[in-house]
């Protein structure tokens, strides 16, 4: 037994060896670690940013914003807030973005009011949730009083609560929603709490690429979805609530779909849905992206068949270091096959696993000829007359799939 643990473990080492090598492989052809994933992106503002970094790992990118941002420059509540604050100052102000901070500074400034509003906040605690937040304020002449390590309103709100907030008067600058819990919590510790709402999530003007996403995701036409905002993630999974699909979606975000979240108040809507999400250690877009070039070829399946290792991404294979681009009906096939490597699946079972393809099995036919050529490698998928078509799958193998 000790000998066969040995050997067991040269193996695992030898495999680890042989991943890092295709790896290198890969990265030497200038695969970028996302090549062959496709990844949706929900967010309204720094879309492009996010879909840039994205593309430049190799991912295709479907942007489908789930909201979009409204300023409330002329917004009744906006300067009834803003003249609150400058009639009777708060004890404390909450500024809890860099983008909501500015605009409400150049609100002001549109009414006339910037200077006095600015005066006001020189004389209060001011708490900058992260370091963006403490550019915008700097940037205004002002100087926070304190702002919280781990860019958490959590971290705020237990600031305030140690304080103690009996008495006191607290404006929050809202960014896009009201921040449940937040604002509940300090009025049950008997605060007076003013609510600065600079900015909404709205629904998108056009709500046809929402569709498009969604229906990529319960077809898995998308490997992962990312989501920037609390808001966003609601927003889609009402859409899918309206047009019947969020058991699909929530299927879907349980087995093949990746829901990643730039941090935890993110996830809360999908994490309510009974969702696991992925997270960075820190809540930004860089680390964000790189979670993702951990995760997905992670995931990916990777089978040793006919001589080649071939890694089954989501709209792409990788052939030993090459990659091979396949259309969807191809990805299709080669998923139902590659669920039980080696054994053989009938014309009929492939035919269900076709979009749309109906009853012809001659559907199967021609699509399995365009997945042979996409691969480049006709021997990797066997035809076994009258019964249907298998993964050659190499012999060594054999026994490790054998149960699967």
């Amino acid at each position: 037994m000790d000998d066969e643990q040995q050997q067991a473990g040269r193996r695992d080492q030898q495999d680890q060896r042989d991943e890092q090598e295709q790896q290198n492989q890969r990265e030497q052809l200038g695969h970028g670690p996302l090549a062959g994933f496709t990844v949706g992106v929900t967010a309204a503002r720094r879309a492009d940013e996010l879909g840039a970094l994205l593309q430049r790992r190799g991912a295709a990118v479907l942007h489908a914003p789930a909201l979009r941002i409204v300023p409330l420059a002329d917004d009744s509540e906006l300067l009834a807030a803003t003249k609150g604050i400058i009639d009777q100052a708060p004890d404390v102000a909450v500024a809890t973005t860099a983008i909501g901070f500015r605009g409400w500074v150049e609100a002001a400034d549109g009414w006339g009011l910037g200077e006095q509003l600015l005066e006001r906040l020189r004389g209060v605690e001011l708490l900058a949730r992260g370091p963006k937040v403490k550019g915008a304020v700097r940037a205004a002449g002002l100087t926070e009083t304190w702002a919280p390590a781990g860019e958490s309103m959590a971290e705020v709100l237990d600031r305030l609560l140690e304080e103690g907030v009996a008495g006191r008067r607290i404006a929050v600058q809202l960014h896009g929603e009201p921040l449940p819990g937040f604002v509940e919590a300090l009025r049950a510790g008997g605060a007076e709490v003013v609510p600065v709402p600079v900015y909404r999530w709205m629904p998108p003007e056009d709500i046809g690429p929402v569709d498009r996403l969604l229906d990529a995701a319960v077809s898995r036409g998308v490997d992962a979805i990312t989501f920037t905002s609390a808001p966003a993630a609601a927003s889609l999974l009402s859409r899918a609530e309206e047009r019947g699909l969020l058991p699909e979606l929530l299927t879907a975000f349980g087995h093949d779909v990746l829901p990643a979240c730039v941090g935890p108040v993110t996830a809360l809507p999908l994490q309510a849905r009974g969702v696991d999400t992925v997270q960075p250690e820190r809540f930004r877009l860089g680390p964000l992206v790189q979670l993702l070039c951990q995760e997905l070829p992670g995931r990916a399946r990777a089978l040793p068949i006919a001589g080649h290792r071939v890694e089954i991404r989501g709209h792409a294979v990788l052939v030993d270091a090459d990659l091979k681009p396949v259309p969807p009906a191809g990805m299709s096939l080669l998923r139902a096959l590659s669920r039980r490597p080696g054994w053989v699946v009938s014309r009929q079972e492939l035919l269900r696993a076709l979009p749309g393809a109906g009853q012809d099995e001659h559907a199967v036919e021609t699509a399995m000829a365009r997945l042979r050529t996409a691969l480049g490698a006709p021997k990797l998928i066997q035809t076994v007359v009258k019964r249907g078509y298998r993964l050659a799958l190499d012999p060594a193998a054999d026994a490790k799939y054998a149960d699967a």
